[in-house]
């Protein structure tokens, strides 16, 4: 029987870097997914939609996916700047998202690595995978003993695929949906699966989803690669909690962004980034805090105190945080200000 040692192998004439340097570590990557030579009873299979991509204008990389099963994030989506996405499900196996990725890495289009791994796979027909590389050749595999109803679909740039699903209806809505979506990347990926839940999504229901967009190229710095890399481990609504956190990112985003404007005292710049951030996500104190705290910075004095007023209203704990950021000298050391700043709780009180 093949092994999973055939895979590495595989791997290891692939990669001129690994035939130099000797074979990768292997793995189990997460605990209860057997490996590709496991014969394992199991029951729990994650039976998922999902959907991997490519923006042609970006060079961005993305995969969305949504099941009936514990924390699906850890298993199924894998992508990496540069390189490619990848989707693994069914008997779902991550060491098709870590050898796929290593093996597109070195040069290899995604047609040519699925079939590989795939030759390499004796529990192959239990696998459903897709892939895209960064030119975006795409690739997709619905083996035979997946649990109906099971299928996949290509297009230009992407692919979607479920299985267990509650009918064949589901990828083709998906699919649609993407199509006719307009936005970036992230906003299509999700409006494919809202599609397919709409269209009766995993027969069993609703419980995790995940979604991971990264950069066109790398920059050899993964954790600035990836622009959205979410998880929802478990919901009786996983898409629509999982739209709620792409939204927050995007405040977040816009909010480091401001630091760093505001680091190099571009003032009005990180002013309108913070006010964008706080548009998005109003509920977070911190962002409105934060807003006022650079518009003071910035010598906007009145227009700040209204929302120190606000904050310390709802949120009192943000007056210590206050004299805490003196002291720090995150806010000026300008006593006549920051205790106009410190008044406004005294205000804010009294309402």
């Amino acid at each position: 029987m093949k092994t999973l040692f055939a895979l590495t192998a595989l791997l290891w004439n692939f990669s001129p870097c690994w035939a130099q340097g000797g074979s990768p570590a292997t793995t189990n990557g997460v605990s209860g997914v057997p490996r590709a030579d496991s014969n394992t009873f199991r029951i729990l299979r994650p039976g998922t939609m999902s959907i991997i991509a490519r923006d042609p204008q970006t060079g961005e990389l993305g995969v969305a996916v949504e099941s009936h099963y514990f924390s699906v994030g850890p298993v199924c989506p894998w992508a990496e700047a540069g390189v490619g996405a990848v989707a693994t499900q069914a008997t779902a196996e991550p060491l098709y998202g870590q050898l796929g990725l290593e093996m597109m890495r070195y040069g290899k289009d995604a047609p040519a690595v699925l079939k590989a791994l795939l030759a390499a796979d004796s529990a192959s027909e239990t696998r459903q995978v897709a892939m895209i590389d960064a030119k975006g050749n795409v690739a997709a595999h619905t083996g035979a003993r997946n649990s109906p109803a099971a299928g996949h679909l290509i297009g230009q740039n992407y692919s979607v695929q479920g299985n267990t699903m509650s009918s064949e209806k589901v990828w083709p809505a998906m699919a649609r949906a993407f199509e006719q979506k307009t936005g970036d990347l992230v906003d299509r990926l999700l409006a494919a699966l809202e599609a397919g839940q709409e269209a009766g999504g995993d027969i069993r229901g609703q419980q995790t989803a995940a979604i991971i967009v990264v950069s066109g190229s790398s920059t050899r710095r993964p954790w600035k690669d990836r622009i959205f890399d979410l998880r929802v481990e478990d919901s009786p609504q996983p898409i629509t909690e999982l739209k709620r956190l792409i939204r927050l990112q995007r405040a977040y985003r816009f909010a480091f962004k401001g630091d760093d404007l505001a680091s190099e005292k571009n003032w009005d710049q990180a002013i309108n980034s913070y006010k964008k951030a706080v548009e998005l996500a109003p509920e977070k104190e911190e962002l409105r805090y934060y807003l006022a705290t650079v518009l003071l910075q910035a010598g906007h004095d009145e227009e700040s105190l209204p929302i120190f007023r606000q904050v310390f209203r709802d949120h009192p704990i943000w007056v210590e945080i206050t004299k805490r950021n003196v002291i720090s000298g995150d806010l000026p050391n300008d006593p006549p200000r920051i205790q106009r700043v410190l008044d406004q709780a005294v205000v804010g009180n009294r309402k």
